[in-house]
């Protein structure tokens, strides 16, 4: 009888909606036959979920979960328990089958009513409802477990594993079992097994928000207060570690069905992650990533601390699409095991906009720690010994090293198609770009030229006495020292950088000090000048084939010397 009146309120609906659409003027015979239909539906349907319900306890549904204690938990031992649906025969199934087939053909015409009634506006978002049925199986079982959670709130994985185990047992009758129902009932884009996954991730979700999250915010204000948080920290890091592998779990479950679905969107994804509260709770968001961030810092510090971790290189530091050999040192591959791990974790939040929150707030910061370091060790260096000291010219180009590795990592990694999404949804809101900081290349590189400062002071005691040819090559071989040690230990892009602005600078100096400075030259300073300036060329031929190309000043002066010479001897 009831699928009888069911299929008449459908029939109902088929003339209603083409009424609407060849007459479109006649609304109000339109509203009061929908007011009609809504006094039946209101009528109708609590009687069948009611009905339902009695059904399923009939069934032995829920299943009992006393089998399933915290010791067999615990070890992934559990005793076997039937299966209501599948144990069903008889009369029993055949009123089981029809009264489903109720439910989803009332939640059918359901949709077809919202579908006509929002013609025109946004109906994706209140059209699509988790099926009822499949709740009805859900609700009971949640009731159950949450007697069970109440006694585990501090062995927090019992409450995952035994979420798991339910979903997983049961998983295959939603396939084999209800699908077919509801697909006779003509639902389309509903899949019983992503729906009861979704409906048990669902009900977990809401008891971690409701019971558990609360008790461990309060926990961080109130140790917050008395200043010491590092307990409630590691709890909070050890639940958000459980949902995380609880989630791949749950996601391998779908994606291991056959079923493809689309779990890269957003929407989908909300729908089997634990993770969705906090697209209803930013506020925890913040905190975690907070809790994140602090964490992440403490762990980084003794690396930081440790000298040695700037010195030594890291073996291979080179990229797949960039084969130049950095020499960084390992503390870079510290600083970056820590934000991949920042990523990994934010890869598994189920929004982009809370993936791109979550980095700004726990993972940029950490960039900006990797920065200031850098930067200190190379205004330290500057500092205390001008980069007289090999030691530190040594420091300032490992950290130059480290520096520039890690800019060539996050280019890559901009190339992923994690952060692609999440420019492309929210721009740069990432907070730090390495590429476009450019305070902050020039302050990396500024000690760099205090280098090329340093070395171009030494080669200015050729400007006293530029005519010995001794002291000129007491300089040069100071400053050819120099340029060994920073060839040794910085990376051979930034080096060629290094020894061509120091050219530039050496070339502009001499030019200045000594051609520009109204001296007289006779043929036999002309000739000294120009073996000076052979033995100058020597040095920087190590690094070029024509070294005479990058002192364009002095070259060019050289020239004009002997073209001077000449013209005097042919006068």
């Amino acid at each position: 009888m009831r699928l009888l009146a069911i299929e008449t309120l459908g029939q109902t609906e088929n003339v209603l909606t083409s009424i609407t659409k060849t007459r479109p003027q006649w609304t109000h015979l339109v509203s009061a036959v929908d007011h009609r239909v809504d006094r039946a539906l209101a009528i109708l349907r609590p009687q069948a979920v009611a009905d339902h319900r009695s059904l399923l306890a009939s069934l032995g549904w829920p299943p009992p979960l006393s089998t399933m204690t915290s010791s067999n938990l615990d070890t992934g031992k559990s005793t076997e328990v039937p299966n209501p649906l599948f144990t069903m025969q008889g009369d029993l199934k055949h009123q089981y089958c029809e009264s489903f087939l109720a439910l989803c053909h009332l939640q059918e015409l359901q949709r077809r009513r919202k579908s006509r009634q929002l013609e025109g506006h946004n109906r994706e978002v209140a059209l699509h409802q988790p099926l009822w049925a499949i709740e009805e199986l859900v609700n009971p079982i949640s009731i159950a477990c949450q007697r069970h959670f109440s006694k585990w709130t501090d062995k927090l994985e019992f409450i995952f594993a035994l979420v798991y185990k339910i979903t997983r047992d049961y998983v295959d009758t939603m396939d084999e079992l209800l699908q077919p129902l509801v697909d006779e009932a003509r639902l389309v884009a509903y899949s019983c097994r992503e729906e009861w996954i979704s409906a048990m991730v669902t009900s977990l979700s809401t008891y971690l928000a409701k019971e558990i999250f609360p008790i461990y915010v309060s926990q961080l204000n109130e140790e917050s207060t008395a200043g010491v948080q590092s307990r409630a920290r590691i709890s909070w890091l050890h639940l958000v570690d459980l949902i995380i592998a609880f989630d791949k779990r749950i996601q391998s479950l779908v994606t291991h069905s056959g079923i493809m679905l689309s779990l890269e969107e957003n929407e989908n994804l909300q729908k089997i992650s634990s993770l969705s509260m906090f697209c209803d709770r930013p506020d925890w968001l913040d905190l975690w990533a907070e809790i994140e961030l602090i964490d992440t810092l403490e762990k980084l510090k003794p690396e930081v601390e440790n000298e040695r971790n700037w010195t030594v290189k890291i073996q291979g530091a080179a990229l797949l699409s960039d084969p130049e050999n950095y020499k960084s040192p390992a503390v870079s591959g510290a600083f970056l095991r820590r934000l991949s791990l920042v990523v990994d974790r934010c890869r598994s939040l189920p929004a982009s906009s809370l993936r791109s929150r979550f980095l700004m707030l726990a993972g940029a910061p950490v960039l900006q720690r990797f920065l200031d370091c850098v930067l200190l060790r190379c205004q330290e260096a500057e500092g205390l010994t001008a980069l007289t000291d090999d030691d530190a010219v040594i420091k300032v180009a490992n950290s130059i090293n480290a520096a520039h590795y890690i800019e060539s990592v996050f280019k890559e990694w901009c190339e992923d198609i994690f952060f692609l999404e999440m420019r492309l949804d929210h721009g740069d809101q990432l907070g730090i770009s390495i590429h476009n900081d450019e305070s902050r290349e020039a302050s990396i590189d500024g000690p760099v030229s205090g280098i090329f400062d340093e070395e171009e002071a030494v080669a200015g005691q050729c400007e006293e006495g530029w005519t010995v040819s001794r002291s000129l090559v007491g300089a040069l071989d100071y400053l050819q020292g120099k340029m060994a040690i920073v060839e040794e230990n910085l990376n051979e892009i930034d080096f060629v950088g290094v020894w061509r602005s120091l050219a530039a600078g050496v070339d502009r100096m001499l030019f200045n000090g000594i051609l520009m400075s109204n001296v007289k030259f006779h043929d036999c300073g002309i000739e000294r000048f120009s073996h000076d300036l052979e033995v100058l060329f020597g040095v920087f031929g190590a690094w070029c084939l024509r070294p005479e190309g990058f002192f364009p000043k002095l070259s060019d002066g050289l020239k004009l010397l002997k073209m001077g010479r000449r013209s005097f001897n042919v006068v």
